[in-house]
């Protein structure tokens, strides 16, 4: 079963915050509920990219919970809005300045990287991402723009 970042997203947005292991989990009981496969290696690759791509945000570290990210626009997969009943998970509340912060930290480490590789298309992604995420969270990533020599 393949799953878009927008719709790992909207299986997060369900719960307000899933850690790692709680996504993977939520993925398996979609396919089984669609009478699909699991694989948790194609679903580790779809939550990296949904990481790289910021729909996805990880915030804190213990345990390090998964939230919908400024890039993303949440969908829910088919039969997804039954998970909050099958799954034994929280309902959680993570705030946005605590995600905005996560991610404009995470945002400062990619621009370093694409600025040290010299990747143009990575660094142009990463300007656009940054005015995505001013609106979404209460930060300032101004200074990443200037290093990213967009301002």
């Amino acid at each position: 079963m393949e799953l878009s970042g927008d719709d790992l997203a909207g299986i997060v947005d369900l719960f307000g915050g899933l850690t790692r292991a709680e996504l993977d989990g939520a993925v398996e009981e979609l396919a089984f509920k669609r009478g699909d496969d699991h694989d948790p290696e194609a679903v580790a690759d779809a939550v990296g990219a949904a990481l790289d791509s910021y729909r996805l945000v990880a915030v804190g570290d213990d345990p390090e919970l998964l939230v919908s990210g400024p890039a993303a626009f949440p969908a829910l997969p088919d039969g997804a809005t039954d998970l909050p009943h099958i799954m034994d998970v929280p309902e959680r509340s993570v705030d946005r300045e605590t995600a905005a912060e996560a991610a404009l930290a995470k945002l400062a480490a990619d621009a370093d990287a694409a600025l040290s590789e010299d990747d143009t298309e990575r660094t142009a992604t990463l300007v656009d991402l940054s005015y995505d995420l001013e609106t979404w969270g209460p930060v300032d990533a101004a200074a990443i723009r200037e290093r990213l020599g967009a301002e």
